[in-house]
């Protein structure tokens, strides 16, 4: 019987994001609080001699270059490290906009490593997963068990995973690229330099929603102004959010494009949603939930 296995790819919403320094590498040292949104890519993989990947869904044009897919890019890592490593075909249901700062190529990488991790008898811990992780990107690891935690350094450091209580979001996307290394360039800060010297706020298990949220303003994502400035687009996104009376908390996720914002429950959440889909049905807008 021919091995079958599907996986979801969900997305990465950076609550926080303080970058603390540049290193002497040129790396960017970050502290974000990260949590995980229930809208997603899926991911299936069928076992074969051959290792390849077709992509559908309504995001698969944005993919150009299939064969450098961190799908892909994940699973030569990962056989670099095991002899015989089993795989197959992969097929990508992409509906995360690119580089949106929700990590989407990322969640797919960790989406791939979990199936071969199935596939070959592996535990997520195992060093060749951890490995292939690090090495195929710097939010992939955060990605790979898919829960809520602080990530520092350039994400190669993990906190504990930390009980966060559900979130009500709207996620909007303007469907204009954001580049990350343009965003940090913007920033400025040359090698050696630290960053704001005002500390992350303390996240800790067993908050409520309305003290999390109270933490969370205390927080910042110290990349949204360079962003903004760079594509005024996702000025044009918070403002909007942050229009709406019913929403508590609006910032820019990871490098942009997507901006966040965060309701009392899920049916402010929802007529937010409807309400921006008319106003700016260019707009990519998903209601969800976040933890």
């Amino acid at each position: 019987m021919v091995w079958v296995g599907t996986a979801r790819a969900r997305a990465k919403i950076n609550l926080t994001l303080h970058i603390i320094g540049r290193r002497e590498d040129g790396y960017h040292n970050l502290e974000s609080l990260v949590a995980f949104a229930n809208v997603c890519d899926d991911l299936r993989l069928v076992e074969g001699s051959r290792l390849s990947l077709t992509v559908s869904g309504p995001e698969a044009s944005s993919l150009t270059d299939e064969k450098n897919n961190h799908i892909l890019k994940a699973a030569m890592a990962l056989a670099e490290h095991v002899p015989h490593l089993r795989t197959g075909a992969f097929h990508l249901t992409k509906r995360l906009p690119i580089a949106s700062g929700m990590g989407g190529g990322s969640a797919d990488a960790a989406a791939a490593l979990r199936l071969l991790a199935r596939l070959n008898d592996l535990t997520l811990q195992h060093p060749a997963i951890l490995d292939a992780a690090r090495n195929t990107g710097a939010d992939v690891p955060v990605c790979l068990e898919g829960t809520s935690r602080i990530m520092r350094g350039i994400g190669d450091h993990l906190d504990e995973p930390v009980h966060l209580p559900r979130l009500f979001a709207v996620l909007v996307n303007p469907r204009r690229g954001s580049s990350t290394p343009a965003v940090f360039s913007k920033i400025g800060l040359t090698r050696g330099d630290v960053g704001s010297s005002s500390k992350h706020p303390c996240i800790v298990g067993g908050l409520t929603a309305p003290a999390l949220l109270s933490r969370l303003a205390e927080g910042r994502n110290d990349m949204e102004a360079a962003a903004i400035s760079l594509e005024p687009e996702i000025g044009a996104v918070r403002d909007a959010l942050s229009a709406l009376t019913t929403c508590r908390l609006v910032r820019m996720s990871g490098s942009g494009a997507t901006v966040f914002g965060l309701f009392d429950d899920c049916r402010a959440a929802a007529r937010a949603s409807k309400m921006l889909k008319v106003l700016n049905p260019s707009w990519w807008v998903r209601s969800t939930t976040l933890a």
